[in-house]
This record gives C-alpha cells, structure tokens and sequence, in this order.
C-alpha cells in the first residue's frame, strides 16, 4: 500500500469517527437537555448545558452565520484534499481530527435550524473560569491544531518532512 493511500485511510477514519462522535453527542444533548438546564457530570468542573451558537469560537463573528459557513466549506474541502497527502502517520492523524472537527461543525451550520447555510452550531460541553460552552468538534479541532503546532515548532514541516 502506498503511503499515500495509509494516509489517506488514516485521515478519513478518524475524521470519520470524529464526525459521528461529535454528531451524536450534539443529538443526545439536544434530545436530552432542555431550556437552560444544567447536568453536573464531574461537580462543576465539567457540567453540559445545551446552548447554540451563531458565532465563531469565543462568539467571533456573531451575526455572520452564513460566512462562518462558507469559510467551513472550504477549509473542509482543502482538507478533503490536502490531508491524503500528510507524510507521517502522526500528521495524518492530525489532519483526521482537523477535518472531524470542523466538518462536525460544518455540518451543522449547513443543515441546522434556522435556516440552510445559517443554523447554529449545538455545544453543550462546559467547565469553569467562565471558558466558552463548546462540543466535541471543537475538541477535535483544539486537538488537531496544537498538535501540529507542537510539531511545527519541532522542525516538522506541516504535513510530516523535517525543517532542514
């Protein structure tokens, strides 16, 4: 098998399972949680409350719902696209996560309520020091990028090799 069709396999499971993941999470707390009930899971160091979100991360771009759209539409093709290509299984790795993190948010921008290409994306995961609600996609995506920012500061270029 080619290294390219590894990474390739690499990149779309684990995008693959982020995205069901992070999809049935957002179902179950839409389903389960309801009008600004909160569910201490670990005291309230780790407590769900559904709440939905026009914004970008940390409520960038309130208001913008339909951009934030279109912007996750293209870095969701440039990843469809580019992650194939990681050089290491680590970088593919890193790219599955990146593409299961922002596709699960993808997605719900594209078909949730209000409206196609400006629904709100469902968070539901919340812990102290008043940090923003989020959900499993954000997750995945806060994994993915820091650790290709630990890598980059290594030496690796983005997507395996070594800065020489």
């Amino acid at each position: 098998m080619s290294a390219t069709k590894g990474a390739a396999r690499w990149v779309y499971s684990i995008a693959f399972i982020a995205i069901v993941a992070d999809q049935a999470t957002k179902y179950a707390a839409e389903h389960f949680l309801s009008g600004g009930q909160v569910v201490n899971v670990i005291g309230e160091i780790l407590r769900f409350r559904l709440a939905y979100n026009e914004a970008a991360a940390f409520s960038l771009g309130f208001g913008a719902t339909w951009i934030l759209a279109a912007i996750s539409s293209i870095a969701v093709l440039l990843l469809l696209w580019y992650g194939p290509k990681a050089k290491t299984h680590l970088w593919s790795v890193i790219a599955g996560l990146v593409l299961g993190g922002a596709a699960g948010n993808w997605i719900d921008r594209v078909f949730k309520e209000p409206a196609f290409f400006s629904g709100h994306v469902v968070d539901f995961i919340q812990i102290p020091f008043n940090f923003p609600i989020f959900n499993l996609a954000d997750s995945f995506l806060v994994i993915g990028i820091g650790l290709a920012m630990i890598r980059t500061l290594k030496g690796d270029e983005v997507g395996g090799g070594r800065h020489e």
